[in-house]
């Protein structure tokens, strides 16, 4: 029974929980960034230079071809489109990640406060203060 109540401290502090809900609203997050590429962004580009879908753009080093056993050889695609794709959405991810970072801190921030007056000097620096002006005089 130790271990179980061990896991279930462990399962239900507030670090794990707050990570769990960060993985889950980060996997939704990163469906809807997906979409965004994918559906909105990537469209009107490729219609820009020409109709194309970039998406699809690759580049085929070998050809698939049938073996000798009668057995399909794939073929070997650099599927460059779609890593744009991943780049822009990765870009787009760590965009909103840096405002909301960005709007954190400044919600974090504290204005500096002022330094706190100096403290006064012992009695005995002041006794000699006194002695040295009335010598001075």
């Amino acid at each position: 029974m130790g271990m179980f109540s061990e896991f279930k401290e462990f399962a239900m502090r507030g670090n794990v929980i707050d990570l769990a809900v960060g993985v889950v609203i980060g996997a939704a997050f990163g469906k809807i960034v997906t979409a965004l590429v994918d559906q909105i962004i990537m469209p009107p580009i490729g219609w820009l230079i020409g109709g194309f879908d970039l998406s699809q753009w690759s580049i085929t080093l070998k050809e698939a071809s049938v073996g000798t056993g009668g057995e399909q050889i794939p073929a070997v695609v650099l599927g460059i489109g779609s890593f744009l794709n991943t780049v822009v959405q990765f870009i787009i991810i760590a965009f909103a990640i840096f405002l909301l970072v960005k709007a954190i801190n400044s919600l974090h921030r504290k204005k500096p406060a002022e330094e706190p007056a100096p403290p006064a000097p012992p009695e005995e620096v002041l006794l000699l203060r006194d002695i040295r002006d009335s010598l001075k005089k």
